[in-house]
């Protein structure tokens, strides 16, 4: 799996209420969640947001509550992948069930908003194209990958079962 689209950067601890405001949790639809993704702490990002992009953060990203409609919101926006120094297990789990690839990465503090990468999943590698340079990633492992390829947990469970 190789993806290539522009940094958005966040802090350390971006909880899923910066996420998706609380108040939106009526709406159940990725695109109509991803209005309103980020709404109170980047506004610009709603409407600058381009498929293909990538959300970059700190630690604990998607700490708080553990709602399913956070990872939702930033696949409606569009979000190619989410990489950070690490993630709230119950964030991760979530956003691997929809179909969000993640990436874990001791080096986010050197890429930049704006900054251009290109993640390979398989390698292990995020490049940076505005800086050229390389950093680590820890690849998901393969069942995984192969939940996030199959577009989420509901999808690869059809599919597995289509098989039997």
């Amino acid at each position: 799996m190789a993806l290539a689209g522009r940094a958005w950067k966040f802090k350390d601890d971006v909880d899923t209420d910066a996420i998706i405001p609380g108040r939106y949790l009526v709406i159940n639809d990725p695109e109509g969640l991803a209005r309103y993704v980020f709404e109170g702490v980047r506004p610009e990002f709603a409407g600058g947001a381009e498929p293909g992009d990538f959300v970059v953060a700190g630690r604990n990203f998607g700490c708080g509550s553990s709602r399913e409609h956070a990872p939702l919101g930033l696949k409606g926006a569009g979000v190619k992948a989410v990489v950070a120094r690490s993630f709230a297990r119950i964030f991760f789990r979530n956003a691997i069930n929809i179909g969000l690839p993640l990436f874990i990465s001791p080096d986010v503090e050197r890429i930049r908003d704006g900054d251009e990468i290109e993640i390979d999943a398989d390698a292990g590698v995020i490049f940076n194209r505005s800086r050229g340079e390389n950093y680590p990633t820890t690849p998901l492992p393969p069942f995984l990958q192969e939940i996030v390829e199959a577009g989420g947990l509901v999808e690869y469970t059809k599919r597995m079962v289509r098989s039997a």
